[in-house]
């Protein structure tokens, strides 16, 4: 199965049992990602019909208790949802070996995009007794995959350690500079992949965003050739240099329910509002970044506070209007 289609699947499995109605292939079709837009043509309808009725089949057989309904007598077409009393699983007990499974998983999740779901899960774990080792090892070799044509052969050099040359083109520059990097990792921050090593011409840490990487990256020298530091935190090191370690913003929006999926993930439910929608906090350090991502939701979300984001959501839903009325 493609990382795209399972996370696809995921998205499916989260957006039908954070409800107890039942939800169309339409409304599915709106709000979980990796769908197939409808832009009104027959084909995109087509597209999309063959790929839920495929994510249908396979949930089914992945054990998912996915039911087909109506909530009302009024509606005029079925909808699904996951019973989530036959879905929640039961006690959990892992042995030693299964345990230092999950401890690689989240080592490896550290430099993904499911890194908050890998620490809740691990909190989990332990406050149920069970003793999970990141620090443990297995003879297996896991494989990570994006979308990112770096991606691999960085990632390889950095499991390998060996050292790296590349072409980087940084925003002010018309030509690639060449680089010469000890990989120590490659992790994800804010939706982008990012490369964290020492840069051997500057003998100093470095972050490379991955989109920058020109042509493909090419490993030299043998193996083994270097060791990171210890404890080296590549999350905290991206952090730093890409701004995302200043002050702490809360922000609170209004979300239509079983809309703004992805949101919720990361949000603190406050409640319901006076109009029925979800209340929901947001913490951030990069207030632009998450005004670009509300901005993306339209009208799914409305910003309460703070009246800066709330602005500057404003302010790019007028640009994407404008650049729309010119096209």
């Amino acid at each position: 199965m493609s990382a795209k289609r399972a996370e696809r699947l995921v998205n499916l499995v989260i957006a039908l049992l954070g409800t107890r109605q039942y939800v169309t292939a339409a409304r599915i079709r709106a709000t979980v990602p990796g769908y197939e837009p409808d832009d009104g043509t027959a084909r995109a309808d087509e597209a999309f019909k063959r790929m839920f009725e495929r994510d249908k089949a396979e949930l089914r057989e992945m054990g998912v208790p996915l039911e087909t309904g109506r909530t009302s007598v009024f509606d005029t077409e079925d909808g699904y949802r996951i019973a989530r009393a036959d879905y929640e699983l039961p006690e959990i007990t892992l042995t030693g070996e299964e345990a230092a499974a999950v401890g690689l998983a989240l080592r490896l999740w550290e430099s993904a995009q499911l890194a908050g779901a890998a620490q809740s899960a691990l909190v989990k774990l332990r406050a149920a007794g069970v003793d999970v080792d990141p620090g443990r090892t297995l003879p297996v070799q896991p494989r990570l995959d994006s979308d990112e044509p770096a991606f691999e052969p960085c990632y390889a050099a950095a499991r390998d350690r060996r050292v790296l040359t590349f072409g980087y083109r940084r925003p002010d520059e018309d030509t690639p500079a060449r680089r010469r990097v000890q990989p120590w990792g490659v992790v994800a921050w804010h939706g982008r992949w990012y490369l964290v090593g020492l840069d051997l011409d500057r003998q100093a840490p470095r972050v490379f965003r991955l989109s920058r990487v020109v042509g493909t990256p090419k490993a030299t020298g043998p193996e083994n050739a270097f060791e990171p530091p210890p404890d080296v935190d590549l999350a905290g090191i991206v952090a730093r240099q890409s701004g995302g370690g200043g002050e702490e913003h809360l922000v609170v929006v209004r979300a239509r329910p079983g809309t703004a999926v992805g949101l919720r993930r990361w949000a603190t439910p406050l409640g319901a509002g006076p109009d029925g929608d979800d209340r929901l906090q947001l913490r951030t350090t990069d207030p632009g970044r998450l005004a670009d991502q509300l901005a993306a939701l339209g009208s799914d979300v409305l910003v309460e506070s703070p009246q800066s984001v709330r602005d500057a959501v404003v302010e790019r839903l007028r640009r994407l209007a404008a650049m729309g009325a010119r096209s």
